[in-house]
């Protein structure tokens, strides 16, 4: 490959990493919920009559709209439909978006509706995260092209087909990192702007300051002069600025929510003992989740014995997902014994949310403890959740030490185990540069599964080592195996060695 089909194929491949929403491994790892079906089924859509129908329809997007002169056909129900399954893109639930836009293509598959169904279901299903999901979305998109080859979506599947591939190949598909690496070669012709492009929603980061709508007819931040005000005062005299906040605080009248949330956040840029009793009592006693959010959240940057009590507390009564998950995050930042064992009590417990339970274990992942590695190991041995064995199996290649290598490779080789378990296990152990090339070279002799050779084909073409490209070398030349031979020989033409242009000519002059 010449440097700048090199560079081309990094760049596609970094761009569809980087326009992914944040997955496991980042700061919010976080695989979303299932997809579930519509509560109450085809009931709740007899429930909309043609006038509550209209009503709703007048909040629809342009975008909506668009869409909606693209392909109705003048069926109540598939307007239902498709208008819950982008309110519920909208507000991030999108397992729940995912089975609507299911259904709405299972009323009928050849209808021009199914292929935008398609992409808004495999976009939930690419935002929800995790491997089975975006596995889901790679096959929606497969369907839609196989399917609906004029679609006036196509252009937009083959953008979000990137992306989801990107984060496949990231955690290890060696089908969908061959896949990138031929867009990258490939000259993409530049395709005009369509006056009926659907813009994909977005959604707040949860937990964000400001995420939460402010009251109708109330001050938002940046037109509220007494929160420059407080922040002013903040500056120039805590004394006297840390009462007023804590009056803020205590206020419970409609308009105040927004001086609240502001106040915590000022709140908390002070190191103060009193700071911190006033972010304790927002825990326990504001109305706001937005507010209550925010005070765990920053209760993890200040070092009392107190703020670890109350999360432990909250870890057992708190109902709201948004809180716990900053319940969470905040104790992942309390260097002390105690958070630790609470963060591996929440990893341990069957019965706690997996959403919590996965967050717990990627924490302990970045605190690299021999403990925590033994932990995990024994979690993995007796779990089945398939989700949670995934984020063992992240959490464990982040601590790259001895024991987890030595994981890491016994279950990329043991025959009983999910093969799927197995690759990714192979992929983040190969991701580990202090680990010995030649253990995962001589894998390929020891492992007699298809996909889990072709696996180590590709984990060492990403290692930038003479012994990785020496048995690629040796594959592509003696491997009986005419599959094997082809996969070694794809992977040197992405090598910038100077012995595969003469490999290359040997095999043409064959």
């Amino acid at each position: 490959m010449t440097s700048s089909r090199f560079l081309r194929f990094t760049f596609v491949v970094g761009f569809a990493a980087l326009g992914a929403a944040p997955l496991a491994g980042q700061a919010s790892p976080a695989p979303a919920s299932a997809a579930r079906p519509v509560d109450g089924g085809s009931t709740q859509l007899g429930l909309m009559n043609p006038g509550a129908f209209e009503a709703e329809e007048a909040m629809w997007t342009d975008a909506d709209l668009l869409a909606r002169r693209r392909w109705s056909s003048g069926d109540q129900a598939s307007d239902s439909l498709y208008r819950l399954g982008r309110q519920a893109l909208n507000r991030g639930d999108f397992g729940r978006a995912a089975s609507l836009f299911q259904q709405l293509r299972e009323r009928d598959p050849r209808a021009r509706i199914a292929a935008d169904a398609l992409y808004w279901h495999a976009y939930a299903m690419y935002r929800a995260g995790g491997s089975g999901n975006l596995q889901n979305a790679l096959a929606s998109l497969t369907t839609l092209t196989s399917e609906h080859p004029r679609a006036a979506i196509s252009g937009d599947a083959r953008d979000l087909r990137i992306r989801v591939c990107g984060e496949l190949a990231r955690q290890g598909n060696e089908r969908c990192a061959a896949e990138i690496a031929a867009a990258a070669n490939a000259e993409r012709p530049e395709r005009p702007e369509r006056p009926d492009r659907v813009e994909r929603p977005e959604r707040p980061e949860r937990g964000d300051r400001g995420s939460a709508p402010v009251p109708q007819g109330c001050p938002d931040e940046d037109d509220d002069e007494r929160l420059a005000a407080l922040n002013a005062l903040l500056q120039m005299d805590a004394d006297r600025a840390l009462p007023l906040l804590e009056k803020t605080l205590q206020r419970r009248d409609r308009c105040s929510v927004t001086l609240r949330r502001k106040a915590i956040f000022l709140i908390a840029q002070k190191r103060d003992p009193r700071a911190a009793d006033m972010l304790l009592n927002a825990v326990r006693n504001d109305p706001d989740r937005e507010v209550r959010s925010q005070a765990v959240f920053w209760l993890g940057q200040i070092r009392d014995e107190r703020a670890t009590s109350i999360l432990e507390n909250l870890l057992r009564t708190e109902q709201d997902e948004a809180v716990l998950e900053k319940a969470i995050f905040a104790l992942s930042q309390q260097k002390s014994t105690r958070a630790a064992s609470i963060l591996r009590d929440i990893a341990l417990r069957d019965s706690a949310p997996t959403r919590l339970r996965e967050q717990a274990i990627f924490w302990l992942g970045q605190q690299r403890s021999g403990e925590n590695a033994e932990l995990l190991i024994g979690l993995f041995a007796r779990t089945s959740n398939e989700d949670i064995r995934d984020k063992i199996i992240f959490s464990l290649s982040q601590m790259r030490s001895p024991a987890t290598d030595k994981f890491m490779l016994d279950l990329a080789t043991d025959e009983k185990a999910d093969v799927e378990m197995r690759k990714k296990a192979l992929f983040w152990a190969g991701q580990n540069r202090s680990l010995n090339v030649a253990a995962i070279a001589a894998m390929y002799d020891r492992v007699t599964n298809q996909e889990m050779r072709e696996q180590v084909i590709f984990v060492l073409a990403q290692r930038r080592d003479p012994a990785a490209v020496d048995k690629i070398f040796d594959i592509a030349r003696n491997d009986r195996d005419k599959a094997m031979r082809s996969k070694a020989i794809f992977w040197l033409g992405q090598s910038r060695d100077p012995r595969v242009v003469k490999l290359l000519e040997e095999l043409l002059n064959k």
